[in-house]
């Protein structure tokens, strides 16, 4: 109901369809500590968006880490069994601007976890983080479909005792906010539960 100019209340017809509401924006960032639950909110996330667009079958997972040991190995096919069949995985470890661009070249959804690990990457291949961020945040503006992006927020804890881990938290800080800026919704997640920092959704 709503008013016209004269107060009197008139009937609204609302066509939205309920389910338009789980439709994903352009980009969005989760962010969140370890064990936070961010992934898994990140992949609601695209199932909600997969039901309201019944007519994309099967998003893109781009996994950023490499399987360096043995605990590793076992995060990554815990997530992989979380998942299930439903998802196609990429692997990338540098090249995420071009996996986002072409994994999403038809309109479906990716899900990047992590950019953490990719800046890592990055540094560890000593890279240039700045043009390599570029790139990125230039990937966000090409890609054809929603691009859920899951980080760290790795600045909440105690100052780092060495040079090499402080430089990669002030860069992942760095690359958090420059991601968030260009993010249409932005959401923390702590304990399980995600709050939503940032929502320009239209």
């Amino acid at each position: 109901m709503t008013k016209d100019t004269s107060g009197e209340l008139k009937a609204v017809n609302d066509d939205t369809d309920p389910a338009d509401s789980n439709l994903l924006p352009e980009l969005t960032l989760i962010l969140g500590g370890a064990r936070s639950g961010k992934s898994h909110h990140a992949e609601t996330l695209i199932a909600g968006h997969l039901e309201a667009r019944t007519s994309i079958v099967r998003p893109t997972y781009i996994a950023t880490a490499e399987a360096g040991d043995g605990e590793m190995v076992n995060r990554i096919a815990d997530h992989r069994t979380r998942r299930g069949d439903r998802w196609h995985t990429e692997e990338t470890l540098l090249a995420l601007a071009d996996t986002i661009v072409t994994a999403t070249s038809g309109g479906q959804p990716a899900l990047v976890d992590c950019l953490t690990l990719w800046l890592s990457n990055v540094m560890h291949a000593e890279l240039d983080i700045e043009a390599e961020t570029s790139t990125l945040l230039d990937a966000f503006e090409h890609a054809k479909g929603p691009v859920v992006c899951v980080s760290n927020e790795v600045g909440l804890g105690i100052v780092p005792d060495n040079a090499l881990a402080r430089a990669f938290r002030d860069a992942a800080g760095r690359l958090n906010q420059q991601v968030a800026a260009r993010a249409d919704r932005v959401d923390f997640v702590a304990a399980g539960l995600p709050i939503t920092l940032k929502n320009e959704t239209p």
